[in-house]
């Protein structure tokens, strides 16, 4: 095994399967039993999730929320979702701990790095909710940060694309993918993968990147191993 111990990042939106809003049962159900098998081989695993398919804190300041409270809301919306992968993991004979960035007793126990990686050791498959704790930071940023704190060996970003492209390749078929880039050019490219805060946080102190498909089952475990899938983003 490559990686002993990572962090995985989620987007809500992945969560929310075909539709646009909500959690598939399908989905959660796949992704819990993904992270569960990796952790059953002896990797440690710690994940964020984004919680844009229930609220997303900076669309809803243009439509009129003040930022802060929209923030907030969005905060709320990852804490739903770590309850949700926490039941699916359990569900899938795994053991999971959800933990908040900010005081939530008894939903989720307090974001304390110690306390993370102590429960990692042991199998527990940590889910770090409520982002940074502060608003005008994304849950990009956030997993960034815990990536770092928790000594990750590298952050995985789990999309629906398999991996970093030229352009979108959802809308231009002539979009290329990168194998390996660096954070500088993908900064320079403004390629949007994750936002430059988060990107700067992980340059500054060395933590790579893989963005891969996560929709295909078996691709966390082959990315663990050292597989080339995915997109490397390292310096």
């Amino acid at each position: 095994m490559k990686y002993s111990r990572i962090l995985l990042k989620l987007s809500g939106e992945s969560l929310s399967g075909d539709g646009n809003h909500g959690i598939s049962n399908q989905v959660l159900e796949e992704y819990a039993k993904q992270v569960t098998e990796i952790v059953a081989k002896g990797c440690e695993a710690a994940i964020v999730i984004g919680g844009g398919n229930i609220f997303r804190g900076l669309s809803g300041s243009e439509s009129g929320f003040d930022r802060l409270k929209g923030d907030q809301m969005g905060m709320l919306a990852t804490v739903i979702n770590g309850l949700a992968f926490e039941g699916a993991v359990i569900k899938a004979g795994g053991k999971a701990k959800v933990f908040t960035a900010i005081r939530m007793e008894p939903v989720g126990e307090l974001y304390n790095r110690d306390t993370v990686i102590e429960s990692m050791k042991n199998g527990i498959i940590c889910i770090l909710s409520g982002g940074t704790g502060n608003p005008f930071f994304t849950t990009d940023t956030a997993a960034a940060l815990r990536a770092v704190e928790t000594g990750a060996d590298v952050l995985l970003k789990g999309t629906r694309v398999d991996g970093v492209y030229t352009a979108d390749p959802e809308k231009d078929s002539e979009a290329r993918k990168f194998e390996n880039i660096t954070f500088e050019e993908a900064i320079e490219r403004r390629l949007k993968v994750m936002d430059s805060t988060a990107f700067t946080m992980c340059r500054e102190n060395n933590m790579p990147v893989i963005v891969f498909d996560m929709n295909k089952p078996g691709n966390l475990l082959k990315v663990v191993n050292g597989v080339g899938i995915g997109t490397l983003i390292s310096n």
